[in-house]
């Protein structure tokens, strides 16, 4: 009798104690090293990889101020977010549009906080990764030519009124993901918002002196590839590491990675050697870029042959855009931020519409799979980015004109290049 009690009452505490264990988050050691590994290389992405591949696109006299430029936009969007900027993206929603403050120097969150299976510090800097290189990509547009002290001031702007809102939209439970928007890892948040804002603001800054007339040769080719090389390497947590769980679709996410990187590189590279005659380095770094953007919001939700149809499709666009529409159309963007991030992340955007298969990820079903609304989902979100972000971008444009006096540096410093006449300091010393 008293070993039937017993076994009842052992019995009675397991199944009122069940549900408390299945509803409570759980810390996941094997998900937190790998979230670690991650923000590791995407913070390596910034400040080394694209600080290198933008640096080496750029004429030799404004290589320096390039990677400056670069590297300031990470440490600005580093305080910003843990300021204020996590909270905006991803504090509680405000009628689908912001976050609250709730996470104002990260107010609430300790050590024992988890997001899911990891630590919410984790999460709040895997996170704030992005935004410094969301930032950091619109240099891209206006190389050669923007005020340092401008774009101080651009860049907090912009980080605060258009990275954080498109985030919490996307990502923090605002109006794109409760309609159902697919953006794995940024094509709408980092690259389309990002590319527009590139060319908005190399828009309202105007060309550069001699665009057209001269020839502007990149100051290193040999360092623009190594920074495409190192941004390929980061893509891996970029994209891989958005699953937050070292499980199958960060593995299936890792694969597609590297395919439509490399189908891309290969595809921009033939289709150069084709029409131009040459297969240049260059080339080939920019359409991995190209694929790697292409992929970003595909990645979790689509399969290899589709990654591979992704890649191609990045590699033709952004060859065609990029040397020969940009031209017909008259415009300078120094880098082609819009022209690969722009314009490949609206097809990756597109393409996760269409090949988004539940059977990798059942969160994602595309046109393909039965589930044609995914594709007009995807469109909007499309223009809802562009939008915002066009418009909020002149609007940062404005208010950074109003404390600095303007946007543009001085022809003298044009000409003799932002490295010497600003910072005192070259990047490579010319033997004469």
């Amino acid at each position: 009798m008293v070993h039937r009690t017993l076994w009842q009452l052992a019995a009675l505490v397991l199944l009122s104690a069940t549900p408390a264990f299945a509803d409570e988050a759980v810390l996941n050691n094997g998900d937190t090293a790998w979230m670690i590994v991650s923000t590791a290389l995407v913070m390596m992405m910034t400040p080394a990889g694209l600080a290198l591949f933008y640096g080496g696109l750029a004429r030799y006299k404004n290589l320096l101020n390039t990677y400056a430029m670069t590297f300031t936009a990470y440490c600005l969007a580093s305080i910003v977010w843990v300021v204020y900027g996590y909270s905006l993206a991803f504090g509680p929603d405000k009628g689908g549009l912001i976050g609250g403050l709730d996470y104002f120097l990260l107010d609430g969150i300790t050590v024992a906080s988890l997001q899911g299976t990891i630590p919410q510090f984790v999460f709040v800097l895997f996170q704030m990764t992005f935004a410094g290189i969301t930032l950091a990509l619109v240099i891209g547009s206006v190389v050669d030519r923007f005020k340092f002290s401008a774009w101080m001031v651009f860049a907090l702007l912009w980080v605060t009124l258009v990275y954080c809102p498109v985030a919490h939209w996307a990502w923090g439970g605002g109006w794109m993901a409760s309609m159902g928007a697919l953006d794995f890892a940024g094509g709408t948040v980092v690259h389309i918002n990002a590319g527009v804002a590139g060319l908005v603001v190399a828009l309202v800054l105007g060309k550069r002196i001699g665009y057209g007339r001269e020839a502007m040769f990149p100051s290193s080719v040999t360092l623009a590839a190594l920074g495409a090389a190192l941004l390929w390497f980061g893509w891996f947590g970029f994209n891989a590491g958005s699953q937050l769980a070292a499980d199958g679709v960060a593995g299936s996410a890792f694969l597609v990675t590297n395919t439509s990187a490399a189908i891309a590189a290969l595809t921009w590279m033939c289709v150069e050697w084709a029409l131009e005659k040459r297969p240049t380095l260059l080339g080939l770094a920019s359409g991995a870029v190209a694929g790697l953007v292409a992929i970003t919001p595909a990645a979790g939700f689509v399969g290899l042959g589709a990654s591979l149809i992704i890649g191609m499709g990045a590699g033709l666009l952004g060859f065609i855009f990029v040397t020969k529409l940009k031209h017909k159309l008259g415009y300078d963007d120094s880098l082609d931020a819009f022209g690969v991030h722009g314009i490949c992340g609206i097809w990756g955007a597109l393409a996760t519409g269409i090949f988004a298969n539940p059977a990798i990820n059942p969160l994602g079903t595309g046109l393909l799979y039965g589930n044609p609304r995914q594709l007009w989902i995807q469109l909007l979100s499309i223009v809802g980015t562009a939008a915002y972000s066009g418009v909020a971008t002149l609007i940062v444009i404005g208010i950074t004109r109003l404390v600095t006096g303007g946007l543009r540096i001085d022809a003298e410093s044009e000409i003799v290049g932002l490295d010497g006449a600003f910072h005192g300091e070259r990047g490579f010393e010319i033997q004469g």
